[in-house]
């Protein structure tokens, strides 16, 4: 079976949708036609992405593009993470939608916290004014201060938290954190949705922190589905300025709650997973009791079991 993959502009999809329509079928989730010829079947996706696949692609890949022009497998490297049907459209990052991303997922102290965040793109001045860009490369004090100024522009946003006591439960039934990052992103996007309805963004975009697929699967075993015109990209938050801010809202609930940990504690309690943190984790056992690990921790961490060389 002969495959071929063409890029294409989505007015050219348009007009190939109709051109098939008379051999239309079921579309797959991401896509915007599917259709079936005597040489081949055809897949079109909203990321401009065509599939002919059959006995005899090139029939009709021919029509619309040069097949030499098709990406080839490279079987001496693996594929990119970001090659899949749900890839953004680069049109998405200039159009009004809702970006995702998360914090804390690598820290042993802390929770996890996820922001969706919707903006019009009559307000991209403004976030850039504003400093919004990858908070990664922003310094913590930075975050916290444009996180404080976008709380002054109407900017929907919606903001979950998994404290530690909740994220260790999940975690011993069996859940693992990609599926707990899953199922809130899902749950922040559905509330951010219910909050700006009736406008409809134009896309969402998630920060891509595990495959599509995984992504979907998890959503299932709790029941769940997709949401229209979701895509996925790692790094998203260099490209869209939803994902950027969603990123810097999400820090500084990080940083908050980080800061109110602290305080419990009666020290000031490290970020990320280092040495630094085991002997804070022997520090917080010593003072505190192993009972306070599941508060403060993410327990199944390797820091767990390292902090046991400072009690």
């Amino acid at each position: 079976m002969g495959q071929i993959v063409l890029q294409l502009p989505l007015d050219t999809i348009q007009q190939m949708k109709k051109t098939y329509s008379s051999t239309e079928k079921a579309a797959p989730p991401g896509a915007v036609f599917s259709a079936k010829t005597p040489s081949c079947a055809i897949t079109a996706y909203k990321s401009g992405k065509v599939l002919f696949q059959g006995k005899a692609p090139e029939t009709e890949a021919g029509k619309w593009g040069s097949a030499k022009a098709a990406p080839q497998k490279n079987t001496s490297s693996k594929p990119s993470v970001n090659d899949h049907k749900y890839a953004p459209a680069p049109s998405l990052f200039t159009a009004s939608h809702i970006g995702s991303d998360e914090a804390g997922t690598g820290d042993f102290f802390g929770p996890i916290t996820v922001a969706s965040v919707y903006v019009d793109q009559s307000q991209f001045a403004l976030l850039k004014e504003l400093g919004v860009k990858d908070s990664k490369l922003l310094k913590d004090d930075s975050i916290q201060r444009i996180a404080k100024d976008l709380m002054h522009v109407e900017l929907p946003y919606s903001l979950l938290v998994m404290r530690n006591e909740k994220y260790n439960q999940l975690q011993q039934r069996g859940w693992s954190q990609g599926k707990m990052k899953t199922m809130l992103h899902h749950h922040a996007i559905q509330k951010l949705l219910a909050k700006i309805a009736p406008t409809q963004p134009e896309g969402i975009l998630i920060d891509q922190f595990q495959l599509p697929a995984t992504y979907i699967k998890h959503l299932a075993t709790e029941g769940e589905r997709l949401q229209q015109n979701v895509s996925f990209m790692t790094k998203a938050e260099s490209h869209s300025l939803a994902v950027a801010a969603a990123s810097i809202i999400s820090r500084a609930s990080f940083l908050k709650e980080m800061d109110k940990l602290s305080k419990h504690a009666g020290f000031t309690i490290p970020k990320g997973a280092s040495a630094k943190v085991d002997q804070a984790a022997g520090r917080l056992i010593r003072t505190h009791g192993r009972q306070a690990l599941p508060v403060f921790t993410k327990m199944h961490f390797a820091n767990s079991a390292k902090a046991e060389k400072y009690v």
